[in-house]
């Protein structure tokens, strides 16, 4: 069997260029690609693309900032286009960020220019607490000296789930719940205990070839090639590994995991890695080490979807499938990768960065939180080597690929920074530099028809906008209205306007979205088209239409069987929706800080704001079904259970609390009650799902189980 076989067909991305002028017709091609052999036109025969699917694969280029387009391009790659435009475009209002955030507190008032002029607005009226009518100046629940009256300002701005569990408020919340919790230490060493180091689980394991711990059908990596270069078995401890297996694995990665973190080009992977690896075994390089990475990350996306749940509760099946809690899936191809990094820790190329970016995904999937923040600073740290001592990479054929392995590490470093305060480190000082990416390297029919069915190269180009604006606003916010700034003597702008214009620059970068990608701001869990328009057959590759009964892409409803989605367009859609939520909801939580700590000052804009923070905690897409039931397979775990804890804290508050009470029952409509009650039961859900596999969801839990009266086995 010919490895090489499967990697030839390319694919375009858009409609051919018509012509008015009848040429020549030239030679018949003695070997026409797919694409043009399809559509019956002429071929150049060039490899890997033809020149005919050259100019109808997307070309563009971004760099400092300008945005050159050329060729004539189908709907979809527009609306990438038209993604990075708009990115140009709310870089204009961010721009003058810099340089004015940092003298905000000497002015005394925020930059008006960074997110537009303010509209006159009336003077914010306080909410007279002598009147029947008004907020509840004081809190029942809380005992006086709970409020230091020296706080530093009455709104404060923390991005961090384990500085908001500081707040003085929360902190007596959580002494009279849950004893056992130690609060000096979450103050002191937070970022330490969500990322596991305290109450350590064991590493994994390194000993997993005997033969209780193996699967008959697991294959080894020691390869015998046999004569004549053949590939018909790989084998090593009884174990054999086929092309096949490869394939197969191979596949698998890159229709998941690959369309989740686009980092890895596939064509090249097929055409040089596979069949160099089939012929002459895995050795030290760091090519074999990314086939065993992906063969790993293989594995585990086709367990994420059809694995055997490790555990269920109460009939409902647990949302970590494959392997089991000690050996994770894809555990033998992982361990031979991690042989062979050794051999590669030093080189400034684009394989090194991949390497590291790749495990730390696979120790994402294992709930190894700690591993996966060194790997990602490792990948980081390789891609500034690689930047720094070869520039010239990004003009080659490969640019666009380093590219998108350095916003990945941005977008990744980002949620580790603003959740853990993990310093960075210093890659985005190159992001004028590197330019942002444009899926114009070498592209193949797979890839096409993926894109067709998940749209996932708009999903990362939309990724790397709210990346952007989120940093803005958290550096503002962070300069404004941070714990460690003094009050100024001259009064700020009011907290409210400027925390709606940053909701109203969020909230545009929502409606700007492709049609396909946007969905209703109060329904998150709803199509973004209708379904038959979503899933309408407009090319030759229309993607597999799941069984769809609903009207709903996302469902609380986790009882019944979920819905099967191709191409991990489920676990993107969620990803994306979910951010935009979170960003929105760090962007309003200053004001429940205000509502808890000084009631008395609440103003009427307060009170909407502390409304908006609680519609944006509501039923976060990644918590519903099917997402929820491939764990493995979404970003940043740890993230998202620290997060949802604080939502659980502030939703508690909200029935405990008098004035959040009545912002509750005064402000947030009839539905809010039963989303309330759905969205608890979803992020008690996710927790406990987690506990006995994550860490950072023990710890989690265990003040669940005192905030909510809980059991182990409810």
């Amino acid at each position: 069997m010919n490895p090489e076989s499967n990697s030839n067909n390319s694919s375009s991305a858009g409609p051919a260029t018509p012509t008015n002028n009848r040429k020549e017709r030239g030679a018949i091609a003695a070997q026409a690609c797919e694409s043009c052999r399809q559509r019956k036109q002429r071929c150049s025969e060039e490899r890997p693309r033809c020149a005919t699917c050259q100019v109808r694969i997307l070309s563009l280029m971004v760099l400092h900032g300008c945005i050159l387009s050329t060729l004539t391009l189908c709907r979809k790659d527009k609306t990438l286009v038209e993604i990075l435009e708009r990115l140009k475009n709310l870089e204009g209002g961010l721009k003058s960020i810099d340089g004015k955030v940092d003298s905000l507190n000497a002015r005394g008032t925020l930059p008006l220019s960074i997110y537009g002029p303010i509209q006159p607005n009336p003077p914010p009226t306080t909410i007279d607490a002598s009147r029947s009518s008004a907020w509840p100046a004081t809190n029942v629940h809380l005992q006086p000296q709970a409020i230091s009256p020296a706080s530093p300002r009455d709104v404060q701005y923390v991005s961090g789930t384990h500085k908001m569990l500081c707040w003085p408020v929360i902190q007596q919340v959580l002494e009279s719940k849950v004893p056992s919790l130690d609060l000096e230490n979450l103050e002191k060493d937070g970022a330490a205990i969500l990322l596991g180091l305290q109450g350590r689980v064991t590493s994994l394991p390194t000993n997993i070839y005997e033969a209780h711990h193996m699967d008959t059908e697991r294959a080894s990596l020691s390869i015998q090639v046999p004569p004549g270069g053949q590939v018909d078995g790989m084998q090593v401890g009884g174990l054999t590994m086929n092309w096949e297996t490869m394939q197969r694995l191979t596949k698998s990665f890159f229709d998941t995991i690959n369309l989740i973190y686009p980092i890895m080009d596939r064509q090249v992977f097929q055409a040089e890695v596979l069949p160099a690896v089939a012929n002459n075994g895995f050795d030290e390089s760091s090519s074999s080490t990314l086939a065993c990475l992906v063969f790993a990350l293989g594995e585990v996306a086709m367990s994420a979807v059809q694995g055997a749940p490790i555990k269920t509760h109460k009939g409902r099946p647990s949302g970590i499938r494959g392997g089991t809690l000690e050996r994770p899936p894809g555990l033998l191809f992982f361990n031979e990768a991690r042989k062979r990094m050794g051999f590669n820790l030093t080189e400034c190329s684009l394989e090194n960065v991949q390497m590291f970016a790749l495990a730390a995904i696979y120790y994402g999937t294992c709930c190894h939180h700690l591993e996966f923040w060194r790997m990602t600073t490792s990948a980081s740290l390789a891609c500034q080597a690689l930047l720094t001592s070869n520039l010239e990479v990004l003009t080659t054929h490969r640019g666009d690929l380093v590219r998108r392995a350095f916003w990945h590490c941005s977008i990744m470093e980002t949620c580790l920074n603003m959740e853990l305060n993990i310093p960075r480190t210093g890659l985005d000082k190159l992001e004028s530099l590197v330019g942002l990416p444009d899926f114009s390297g070498s592209f193949c029919e797979e890839d096409y028809i993926g894109n067709q069915a998940s749209h996932f190269q708009e999903h990362f180009a939309s990724q790397i906008v709210l990346r952007r604006l989120s940093v803005e606003f958290h550096t503002t916010l962070t300069n404004a209205f941070g714990p460690t700034n003094l009050p100024v003597e001259t009064p700020i702008s009011p907290a409210a306007v400027t925390m709606k214009q940053m909701a109203a620059q969020l909230d545009q970068w929502r409606g700007l979205l492709p049609v396909y990608l946007r969905w209703e701001e109060d329904n998150p869990g709803g199509f973004s088209n209708p379904a038959e328009e979503l899933y309408e057959d407009q090319s030759m590759y229309p993607p597999p239409v799941p069984d769809l009964h609903t009207h709903f892409m996302f469902s609380a409803d986790l009882d019944n069987p979920p819905v099967t989605y191709p191409y991990a367009v489920d676990i993107q859609a969620a990803a994306l929706r979910t951010r935009y939520y979170y960003v929105k909801y760090l962007i309003y939580r200053p004001f429940v800080f205000k509502a808890l700590h000084h009631p008395e000052q609440l103003t009427q804009h307060d009170a909407e704001g502390v409304a908006e923070c609680l519609k944006a905690m509501l039923k976060w897409p990644i918590t519903m079904s099917p997402t929820c039931f491939h764990k493995r397979l979404i970003p940043c775990l740890f993230f998202w259970s620290q997060n949802l804890l604080g939502i659980l804290l502030i939703l508690h508050l909200t029935q405990q609390v008098p004035i959040l009470v009545r912002i509750r029952t005064s402000m947030m409509g009839v539905k809010f009650d039963q989303d309330a009650n759905e969205t608890v039961m979803l992020c008690i859900d996710w927790i406990r799902d987690l506990k006995d596999t994550d860490a950072t969801a023990l710890w989690c839990w265990e003040i669940l189980k005192g905030i909510y009266s809980l059991g182990d086995d409810t």
